[in-house]
């Protein structure tokens, strides 16, 4: 199996990596730009607004990063329920090899069960010693990742804009450099409406991966945060037999998707003392404290929040750009 190069090993990779590097700084120097949430700027690469790390992490990902067909990805824009997936896909895949009373989760962050590789170091990672099927995460837009990942399977989670709005400007807030000016929620809402956010626009980044679950609903499970809130086991039986590993009669008579299901719960993860303390380390682009990835997890805290022109003017966006698809991210509470 192919991996990434532990390092560029001759002047003919080095070269490679120095032409991607060059070809990064022109992409800087001619692509649109506008006001970023966590950085000074965001760039428009291939329809997608994306930071100067992340655009460089892209191109380096497309070069060295070889898939196998056993490969997991967990794919979402930022703020819909990944550290809960995380959690979920892991314990669900790796359910013989722990105990729920001394579980890898007890002692380890669910940001650590998944690479991020939108954050990766490139050429310099290496996935050779990760065991089958191998687990990623990403934030990227499907249209945006390299061809050979396609052979791999996605569960994509998408989560009400408006709830995601909110949770990305608070998450963004605390990650905001102190020398750049806070950005007031009525800066991200306005930016979040022109789709101008890290990995955005917010609707675009969906109905990539909402389109390509209906051409291949085998490779693509499509799910929405509202639904494994009020449906966790029964999501739990769906990743389980999607990722190739049904739950048996036994377990389910064991109750082993109900532990599964308390071990991952908000509370049960934000409880932990190792989410309480310390900070994830994603790679160049960013420390995240362990305690921010557990905010509120709630549906319907935009209400909090956003006024109802806010509300109407999100929605009105939203079936615009959803119109004609099949696919609907209203909420009910």
């Amino acid at each position: 199996m192919s991996s990434f190069p532990s390092l560029p090993e001759s002047e003919q990779e080095d070269a490679k990596y120095q032409n991607i590097c060059n070809n990064h700084k022109h992409l800087l120097e001619t692509l649109p730009k506008a006001n970023g949430w966590r950085n000074p700027h965001l760039y428009n690469y291939n329809g997608f607004w994306l930071n100067p790390l992340v655009l460089k992490t892209n191109l380096l990902l497309h070069t060295y990063f070889k898939s196998h067909p056993t490969d997991i990805f967990l794919a979402s824009f930022m703020k819909s329920g990944t550290t809960w997936l995380k959690a979920l896909m892991f314990s669900t895949l790796n359910r013989h090899r722990y105990t729920f009373s001394d579980h890898y989760l007890h002692k380890h962050g669910p940001q650590s069960t998944f690479p991020l590789l939108d954050a990766e170091s490139y050429p310099i990672t290496d996935f050779t010693t990760f065991s089958h099927p191998r687990l990623f995460a990403t934030h990227s837009a499907h249209t945006l990742l390299p061809p050979c990942i396609s052979s791999g399977k996605f569960v994509y989670v998408c989560r009400d804009p408006k709830d995601v709005l909110i949770s990305k400007w608070m998450f963004m807030s605390k990650l905001r450099p102190k020398d750049l000016p806070l950005l007031s929620l009525d800066e991200a809402f306005e930016l979040f409406c022109l789709g101008v956010s890290e990995f955005g626009p917010f609707w675009e980044h969906v109905m990539s991966y909402w389109r390509a679950s209906l051409e291949s609903p085998e490779k693509i499970l499509f799910l929405k945060y509202e639904e494994v809130k009020k449906q966790p086991e029964v999501v739990v039986r769906k990743l389980a037999a999607f990722m190739g590993k049904p739950l048996t009669v036994e377990e389910e008579k064991k109750g082993v998707v109900r532990e599964i299901v308390k071990l991952c719960s908000f509370e049960s993860l934000r409880n932990l003392e190792v989410n309480k303390k310390g900070v994830e380390k994603f790679g160049k682009l960013l420390e995240v404290e362990k305690q921010d990835f557990f905010r509120k997890g709630e549906i319907g805290d935009w209400k909090n929040y956003l006024s109802e022109e806010m509300n109407e003017r999100i929605d009105g966006i939203m079936d615009d750009k959803f119109r004609g698809s099949g696919l609907s991210l209203r909420a009910t509470v």
